[in-house]
């Protein structure tokens, strides 16, 4: 004799398994690792500590 199976339940786990796979594929597709992500910040704060750097003051009010 065949087992038997609570519909309900097979149901939920198949659109669990689903919306796992789909989340699954937005981690891939819109991650981004956290070294990539610190070094990314990183790269950011020296691009703008040398464009402080280069500023020129004006000092004159008008």
């Amino acid at each position: 004799m065949a087992e038997i199976v609570n519909l309900r339940r097979v149901r939920k786990a198949k659109a669990r398994d689903e919306k796992g796979r789909a989340a699954e594929a937005n981690r891939i597709k819109h991650g981004v690792a956290k070294a990539e992500r610190d070094l990314a910040k990183s790269a950011a704060e020296e691009v703008r500590r040398g464009v402080d750097a280069h500023k020129l003051e004006n000092d004159k009010s008008k």
